[in-house]
């Protein structure tokens, strides 16, 4: 057994986290211990994915990442169950400093976007960047992070998953980050032998992957709507799939006014990279 594969498994709510800002667009480093706090004893969220497309990761520096993630395995240590750090990047070497980074600093496990400049032509390609990332950080699990509305990559998961444990021994899971149901329950149909990590990055279709095999989730929401989302899951556990539709819709009814709400308004560039 890896000593990736000897970790808890990730599963349950992740919450997506967002990087803070100053007025002058410097991270505000002082409020992530509070943040912290937030998570655990109002949403009852306990592990965190940093750096991601909510983190601004790709719109941050090397060392800005670094410092980020730094930050939040400190402030989390003996609160978090799970402190996952997102290192993709269009450098492979950046994204291999960033791993072995992770590594150093004590965080739970790491995940990797695909390449999204010059894009991988196929499966194959794909997987040997991703095995490259992964071992700069021996030790730790590594998580596929699948979102081709931003990538523009179209291989399926599915494919991606078929044999990637021979290829990637710390391969523990995947971040699947869109809206095809028949590619994500493929995933979990097809590996089931396999104690993958399948969590699911579509906060407002949740209800819809659990009933494909989700064993978690992963998102921005869930910084705020953690404990709502929490209720779901637990009335699903319960079979009272009444409840957890519920739910789901009322947690579809918030998302849904902030979508209509952020057609009409603009970010102010002060609070965010990604403007």
């Amino acid at each position: 057994m890896t000593m990736a594969s000897s970790k808890k498994k990730l599963e349950g709510l992740v919450a997506a986290t967002i990087t803070p800002m100053t007025e002058n667009g410097e991270i505000n480093f002082s409020v992530i211990g509070q943040y912290v706090d937030y998570l655990v004893e109002e949403q009852g969220v306990k592990s965190i994915f940093v750096n991601g497309t909510t983190g601004e990761g790709l719109s941050l520096s090397i060392s800005e990442r670094r410092q980020v993630a730094e930050e939040w395995v400190t402030k989390g240590r003996n609160k978090l169950d799970q402190v996952v750090i997102h290192v993709g990047a269009l450098s492979l070497k950046e994204s291999q400093e960033l791993a072995k980074h992770a590594a150093e600093i004590g965080a739970d496990g790491i995940a990797v976007i695909a390449p999204f400049f010059l894009k991988p032509w196929n499966k194959d390609v794909l997987i040997n960047f991703l095995k490259e990332v992964a071992a700069a950080a021996p030790a730790l699990p590594f998580y596929y992070y699948h979102i081709p509305a931003l990538t523009g990559i179209k291989i399926r998961a599915e494919e991606l998953l078929d044999g990637i444990q021979d290829k990637i021994p710390t391969f523990q899971g995947l971040k699947f980050s869109d809206t095809d149901l028949l590619d994500f329950g493929q995933c979990v149909d097809q590996n089931q032998q396999r104690q993958f990590a399948f969590l699911f990055g579509v906060d407002e279709q949740l209800l819809s992957a659990l009933v494909m095999g989700a064993t978690g989730a992963v998102g921005s929401t869930y910084n705020y709507l953690g404990k709502k989302a929490n209720q779901m899951l637990e009335a699903f556990e319960q079979k009272d799939f009444s409840s957890a539709l519920n739910y789901q819709f009322c947690i579809q009814r918030f998302i849904n006014f902030v979508v209509k709400l952020a057609k009409g308004c603009k970010a102010e560039p002060a609070k965010g990279r990604d403007t």
